[in-house]
């Protein structure tokens, strides 16, 4: 255990109430899987964990308090009940004082692990047991956990992909046969489980379950192949996915972007001059061209901008004598283009020689 999760625990404890590591950090731990997330429940209420750690906050959010060091990010979650599920999340929220009423509350039973500020490992639901023979089993009623919330769907196939474990046969029954009721999840919740599959080191193997099990209609995505890369906008720009998930405009636009590089099918000159360094790396790694490729090809650019090319459109008119019109524009491309790809210099007596040579005599 990190000497400053141990300080956590014990500044706690200092104050006469229980602490203990909980869920994903003890699982990986156990594991070998560096993790930076760490879950804490204790007896204290949120109000004494906000005077212990002199937080000043109000009406924390489901009785949880989130401190973020340089090291990890800490949820320290006061033992409780979860009951009445409406709309997926619970109606009633009943703070306790035993860890194994906290515990129960819990998923999986490899998540219901807890670890003292000792590093002594408290297993109260056979977890451990689980872990040895690389299962995924749901604590108490499996149907029951699954319909209350039917992300939990979603976890169970993540932990199995991400941990190569297997699903216990009551968890692939109940898939079996009620996977659709993961439509009634908000489209932020999936986007948000997907995501973690996306960025993980078994996107690909986490793919192609959901596709050869049938859950990508339900999900509303679709792909057909998928380069896996740590990006995740150039993940999401690899799947068909429903209007309805949630991403900002600009998130939007560079997945657009990196999908009409990769259709282009090239990377050239007028791809670095027309799209952001880092989405024609992003969509070069998906076309399987080098860093050293695409840097390349950036630092033989003469110009990055229209505003470095030194012509403008109204010098195309003072040169050619002629007036405004839609020829104009079309010189100016055309000289665009050519400085682009280097067949032009960036020169103003360049450009112009080559003008007055070759669109003298063109007429609309």
């Amino acid at each position: 255990m990190d000497k400053e999760i141990k300080k956590i625990l014990k500044k706690i404890e200092s104050n006469g109430y229980e602490a203990y590591i909980v869920g994903g950090y003890v699982r990986d731990f156990i594991l070998h899987i560096p993790t930076t997330d760490v879950d804490i429940c204790t007896n204290a209420l949120p109000k004494d964990i906000l005077r212990i750690f002199d937080i000043k906050k109000e009406n924390p959010l489901y009785g949880s308090i989130k401190i973020t060091t340089k090291k990890f990010n800490y949820d320290i979650t006061t033992y409780r009940k979860e009951e009445n599920y409406k709309n997926r999340k619970p109606e009633t929220i009943t703070y306790v004082n035993n860890l194994i009423d906290d515990i129960k509350r819990r998923d999986f039973t490899i998540n219901a692990l807890c670890m003292n500020s000792d590093g002594t490992i408290i297993d109260l639901l056979d977890g451990t047991s689980d872990l040895k023979n690389r299962i995924i089993r749901v604590i108490g009623d499996t149907k029951q956990k699954l319909t209350e919330d039917p992300l939990r769907i979603l976890r169970a196939i993540r932990f199995s992909i991400i941990l190569d474990f297997d699903l216990d046969k009551e968890i692939k029954d109940f898939i079996a046969n009620n996977k659709s009721i993961i439509k009634t999840l908000s489209y932020t919740r999936k986007k948000e489980e997907l995501e973690k599959i996306l960025v993980s080191k078994k996107a690909e193997e986490g793919l192609k379950y959901l596709k050869n099990n049938h859950f990508c209609d339900d999900l509303e995505i679709k792909y057909d192949k998928i380069v896996p890369i740590k990006d995740l906008l150039g993940m999401w720009a690899q799947i068909d996915f429903s209007d309805k998930y949630p991403f900002t405009k600009a998130n939007l636009k560079t997945i657009g972007d990196i999908r009409t590089i990769i259709n282009q099918s090239v990377i050239n000159n007028e791809t670095l001059f027309n799209y952001e360094l880092y989405t024609v790396l992003v969509s070069a790694e998906i076309m399987g061209v080098t860093k050293k490729e695409v840097y390349k090809i950036n630092n033989s650019l003469k110009i990055h901008s229209k505003n470095e090319l030194k012509i403008r459109q109204e010098d195309v008119i003072k040169i050619l004598n002629i007036e405004p019109s839609c020829r104009v524009k079309v010189i100016y491309n055309d000289v665009l283009l050519k400085v682009i790809n280097n067949i032009l210099p960036n020169n103003y007596k360049k450009i112009r020689d080559y003008i007055l040579k070759n669109w003298s005599d063109w007429h609309e």
